[in-house]
């Protein structure tokens, strides 16, 4: 008799990887354990779930629960050899995603959810916590408002107030970047209220105190500042006009000016060794009381005042570039040309002028000296008209900029000041700068959060629940990516060694940080061949790639989570 003879395949791609990464994070045994279902539930757990969702998620750069589906019943044979659990096609329908968002809403089992994600993770990774820094995104969409609603209308970070948006507080973990604490609350809330719960719970699920917080000015206010202290950790944040008027900060720099206080440079070290000078500052120390809960706390602050060059020389360029336009457009009062308005009074062109430094900004900068000139012009008897004489006036403008009045205002350019209860033994004025540098690590956060892998917006949801469930879901994602990337990179300077092959059109291109989205890229293309003959299965895996073997081992995860897929089995799966 002739055999049947049927051949199937299958992307595989990163799955296996990224399956295995969160499998060794704990992500699903936790959610399982923590996230309570019905008990009539069949199918996949919802950890289990989660995890695959979260696979395709940053596999494919897309969270459209409609997706899901044709996505998984492409690759049920992957998807159930990693997960190991039976997963099927009517797993991944709409109303079983939701589910898990559902879930993922529940404020208390969340709460509780993340905590223990932050022990685990502490855990397998050794993680030292020592700094955490806090601060906020927002994500806009063309969502319906309503009065109590998540989604409302408030100063967008975006840059689009005209539509309503849902606010995300994150505090993670330095230099990681590794999300601890994720809250999401309605878009028209103000950032500054929101400092105390997310430091409250980084305390609890990190279990300890003593921690450095790092914040924006918007963590400045004294009510944030006196809990951190009272709770036995610090602070880092620079102060903004409402803590600090521009009139003391002034005051603080006039011995500056003077020449009575002195300025210490500090350096940074670059790729090639050479210590490159960014700023300069000194400090000087402030006596505080504050209410921290019903009780009065006294402490001692350090004020670093700090001058940074990179905005020094930005401010200049923008003060010259505003002179220079204001200048162009006061030249072109005076030109001469038809249909042209002549200004025959000096209050007149003085009130246009004024407009234009004003504009410009420049105002007391520039001097602006007005003329007006008499010119008497005989004219001729004309018929009835007899001889005489017309009197003309005309206005004339110089314009000069006034270099004392420009060198006083530059000399306030690129001054900050910032305040820590931190010791200057365990942070000295040089690191305190540098470590509030690194404020990109939770910008590159919120980037990938909103835009590629984790693709917050577009959002396509519409109910507060799932909305909230869907921000965790990718706060959880985020940690996938931060601990894919951080694991590389920390083996990799380990070894003095660098990774080659990650540019395609570069390939010998080696890099000793590379992202977690070059790691994953690698994988793409993997394809496993399924062949039917008759009750026998036969499965094919091409081999991995010398690059993917590296990778794997840099993350210390077994190749069998790939090559176990091409195993013979007698049975039909």
């Amino acid at each position: 008799m002739a055999e049947m003879l049927t051949v199937d395949s299958e992307r595989v791609d990163d799955i296996p990887l990224l399956l295995a990464q969160q499998e060794r994070m704990g992500v699903p045994e936790l959610l399982d354990r923590h996230f309570a279902v019905h008990g009539n539930r069949q199918g996949a757990s919802l950890g289990c779930l989660a995890a695959i969702w979260l696979s395709h998620l940053l596999s494919e750069s897309d969270h459209r629960m409609s997706h899901v589906r044709g996505w998984a019943k492409q690759r049920l044979v992957t998807l159930r050899h990693c997960s190991g659990q039976a997963v099927a096609e009517l797993d991944f329908t709409d109303d079983r995603l939701a589910d898990v968002l559902t879930a993922l809403n529940d404020d208390e089992r969340w709460q509780a959810f993340e905590r223990a994600l932050n022990r685990n993770l502490l855990r397998v990774y050794d993680l030292g916590a020592e700094q955490v820094r806090l601060d906020s995104t927002t994500a806009s969409g063309y969502w319906a408002v309503t009065e109590d609603g998540l989604l409302q209308f408030g100063h967008s970070k975006d840059h689009r107030p005209d539509l309503p948006q849902v606010k995300v507080m994150l505090a993670s973990l330095d230099p990681l970047g590794l999300p601890l604490v994720t809250h999401v609350l309605s878009g028209e809330r103000a950032d500054d209220p929101l400092y105390v719960p997310a430091i409250a719970e980084v305390r609890q699920g990190v279990g300890r105190c003593g921690l450095l917080y790092i914040g924006d000015s918007k963590m400045g206010a004294l009510e944030v500042r006196g809990f951190v202290h009272a709770g036995g950790d610090f602070y880092l944040c620079p102060l903004g006009l409402v803590q600090l008027s521009a009139a003391e900060l002034r005051r603080y720099l006039e011995p500056v000016w003077t020449g009575e206080q002195a300025a210490t440079i500090i350096c940074r070290m670059q790729e090639d060794g050479v210590q490159e000078p960014i700023a300069d500052g000194f400090e000087l120390t402030q006596e505080l009381t504050a209410n921290s809960n019903g009780l009065m706390i006294s402490w001692t602050e350090r004020r670093l005042i700090i001058r940074s060059y990179a905005l020094v020389e930005a401010a200049r360029r923008a003060l010259r570039a505003r002179l220079t336009k204001a200048q162009a457009a006061l030249a072109a009062l005076m030109e001469r040309k038809q249909g042209k308005k002549v200004f025959t009074e000096v209050a007149e062109l003085r009130k246009a002028a004024e407009a234009i430094v004003q504009r410009h900004d420049v105002a007391g900068l520039l001097r602006l000296d007005y003329q007006q000139i008499v010119h008497e012009r005989p004219v001729r008897a004309y018929g009835a008209r007899p001889a005489g004489v017309r009197i003309d006036q005309e206005c004339y403008l110089q314009v000069s900029v006034d270099e004392s009045a420009v060198q006083v205002v530059e000399r306030t350019f690129g001054w900050r000041v910032y305040v820590t209860n931190q010791t200057s033994e365990r942070l000295s004025l040089a690191q305190a700068v540098l470590a509030y540098r690194t404020e990109y690590v939770i910008e590159r956060d919120f980037s990938r959060l909103k835009g590629k892998p984790l693709s917050l917006t577009p959002m396509y949801l519409r109910t507060d629940e799932r909305v909230t469930g869907l921000i965790r879901l990718l706060t959880i994602g985020l940690r996938v990516l931060t601990l894919l990337e951080f694991s590389v990179r920390r083996r990799l300077a380990a070894e003095h060694a660098s990774l080659s092959g990650l540019y395609q059109d570069s390939p010998k291109h080696a890099t000793a940080q590379p992202t977690a989205e070059r790691l994953l890229e690698a994988f793409k293309g993997i394809t496993l061949t399924t062949v039917h003959l008759d009750a026998r299965i036969h499965r094919h895996l091409p081999p991995l790639s010398l690059l993917q073997q590296r990778i794997l081992a840099l993350l210390g995860l077994p190749t069998d989570i790939y090559t176990m897929l091409s195993a013979i089995s007698t049975n039909p799966s």
